[in-house]
């Protein structure tokens, strides 16, 4: 190789370096824009994060199904800082790592609402339900001869409306109660909820049917007419007799409602010698006597009792189970930051055959 060759190698490989040089401050420079990007708020991340908080949003996820009218937003604070960034392969700076708070809504202790359990359940789409109450029925069956006169029985019947009642209260909510969690919201249902069951219960039981009533169940029972009286009848003797009256209808009896106060003295009798007379069964968590549940509701005034075929009797119709639902369009309720949440239920009862509910009082 000559000297003029040697110099146009080294001139080639001088092009070929600094070629190379510009690449690698080309590839350098588009890796500090690309991370430049990622700590920018306008960079992708951050706006997939904002998109990402807005559709999980369950106020967005309401709205997106059409049922809420309030107004969603979203704040990008609690997405990023100056000194952190979200993406795959990054770790979260101190606005993303969840803080260790203890549960600071504790609910009061709830009843079981057993009432509307004992009831044969339906579902109706109307605001009105028409059936068949049976009001007498005089049993003549019996053996004949041959050519002889069948005896008639009486059987009669009436036609009976139970129209569609609702149940609601309203509650009134500030937006910050409404921006403290879901827990807010959680309790505001739960606690609306039971309330809400609470009326329910009363209504099924002792709802007189005037105005926008129910009417319930002990309005519609029978009276206690024991067949006999025992020697030294007690409160357990009377439930018996209640049953069996139940049971001379033709139905059998499914249920006994008592007040707390009276299920207690009638846990509490005792014999002469100091021995308690009613042994509590416990069968699934339900008390039973005579082979039946026993339930106790504060609805059921003291001194009082029920029996009845709850399952075959009586029927709830729900034309729309407990719901609950929050608007910020009430009167001024956007003016003033607030929301109105309202918890309803609507029902109807029917009972078939008055007759298998035996009510009566334990003083008589």
């Amino acid at each position: 190789m000559n000297d003029t060759d040697l110099a146009a190698l080294i001139t080639d490989l001088g092009k070929q370096h600094a070629a190379d040089n510009d690449n690698l401050k080309t590839r350098v420079r588009e890796l500090e824009q690309r991370a430049a990007n990622e700590r920018d708020p306008g960079g992708s991340s951050f706006v997939e994060s904002i998109a990402q908080k807005l559709v999980d949003h369950p106020d967005f996820k309401q709205f997106n199904g059409g049922r809420a009218r309030a107004k969603v937003a979203v704040e990008s604070a609690a997405i990023t800082t100056a000194n952190s960034t979200v993406g795959a392969g990054r770790s979260a700076g101190t606005s993303l790592i969840q803080a260790d708070r203890q549960a600071g809504i504790i609910t009061a202790p709830e009843r079981v609402m057993t009432i509307r359990d004992l009831l044969a359940p339906g579902r109706t789409s109307s605001n009105n339900i028409e059936y068949v109450k049976e009001t007498g029925f005089a049993n003549n069956a019996a053996p004949v001869a041959e050519t002889t006169q069948k005896p008639y029985s009486d059987l009669t019947f009436d036609m009976a409306n139970a129209p569609v009642r609702t149940i609601a209260h309203l509650f009134k909510i500030s937006k910050q109660m409404l921006d403290d969690g879901p827990a807010v919201v959680s309790m505001i249902d739960t606690r609306g909820k039971y309330g809400l069951k609470l009326k329910e219960e009363q209504q099924l039981l002792r709802g007189d049917g005037t105005g926008a009533n129910i009417l319930g169940l002990i309005p519609q029972a029978t009276q206690f007419a024991p067949a006999f009286v025992p020697q030294d009848a007690t409160r357990i003797d009377r439930l018996r007799l209640a049953i069996l009256q139940v049971r001379k209808a033709e139905y059998r009896a499914s249920g006994i409602v008592l007040n707390p106060d009276d299920l207690a003295q009638l846990e509490l009798t005792k014999d002469a010698d100091g021995r308690y007379i009613y042994v509590n069964v416990v069968e699934g968590g339900e008390n039973r006597l005579w082979k039946l549940p026993v339930i106790d509701s504060t609805v059921m005034n003291s001194g009082e009792f029920l029996v009845g075929a709850f399952n075959i009797a009586g029927q709830v119709f729900m034309r729309q189970e407990e719901t609950l639902e929050i608007s910020t369009e009430n009167v001024d309720d956007f003016e003033r930051n607030l929301a109105t949440a309202r918890i309803e239920s609507r029902l109807a009862l029917a009972v078939y055959r008055p007759e298998s509910f035996v009510h009566g009082s334990f003083a008589d």
